[in-house]
């Protein structure tokens, strides 16, 4: 356990991209916690769903939590409240875990027996989560399970720091992009719509629509203000 931890917490730290250090988690999650599901989710400014990485279960099951589990959740409100890791037991009164609105509406539909989820923070607020999942007759999350989350949490949240503090420069950011998406990413620097940006480009709307939804993949961002901001010193 110790030394598998010490591998994952060396792979986290030396991450050279945020897309790198999210496949890093996930690829180191499972065996030292024991889990047969597990994902990292990454919150926007609002703490809406930016982006997420899942192994065990289906995208319709996160569609399924966002909707329906992420307000009766009383783990995720223990995260939220205490940017601390829970489980079920810790915030549930003994014996009513699978009496909760989450448990009835979420997780005994994909046979979540146990849960337990951990803050990433960023800048004094969350900014994602690492969640995971036990299934069928398999113990609890223990108070060892929660400690060696903490760390986990900790060591992502300061590598994801650094990696936003320090991003890629901007020459190898904008050879990413084609001659037509870096007009795009100028325009909306200038602050045009979609619409004005067609115009001057004679383009159609949804052409910018679906350039800069390629755009977003190929930077790693989910909104245009973040795409600005990666590339400040290009546009």
């Amino acid at each position: 356990m110790v030394n598998s931890l010490h591998s994952l917490f060396q792979s986290i730290a030396t991450a050279p991209t945020e897309q790198a250090l999210r496949h890093r988690v996930m690829d180191g999650l499972s065996d030292p916690f024991g889990v047969q599901r597990w994902g990292i989710y990454l919150l926007d400014e609002r703490q809406n769903l930016a982006g997420f990485d899942v192994v065990g279960v289906s995208d319709a099951f996160v569609e399924r939590y966002e909707k329906f589990g992420r307000a009766v959740d009383p783990v995720m409100r223990y995260v939220m409240e205490n940017h601390a890791p829970a489980h079920e037991e810790l915030v549930v009164p003994q014996g009513q875990w699978k009496h909760t609105d989450l448990y009835q509406w979420c997780c005994s539909q994909y046979d979540h027996e146990h849960i337990m989820t951990g803050p990433i923070v960023g800048r004094g607020q969350l900014i994602g989560t690492i969640h995971f999942a036990r299934v069928g007759e398999t113990p609890a999350f223990s108070a060892v399970d929660l400690a060696n989350l903490g760390a986990v949490c900790s060591h992502v949240s300061a590598s994801l720091a650094e990696l936003r503090r320090s991003p890629a420069s901007p020459n190898f950011l904008t050879e990413r992009l084609t001659p037509r998406e870096r007009q795009i990413a100028t325009l909306v620097a200038q602050g045009l719509t979609n619409a004005e940006i067609g115009a001057e480009l004679w383009i159609t709307q949804n052409s910018v629509k679906q350039a800069l939804k390629r755009m977003f993949r190929k930077l790693e961002v989910s909104a245009r203000t973040e795409m600005v901001a990666k590339l400040q010193d290009f546009v």
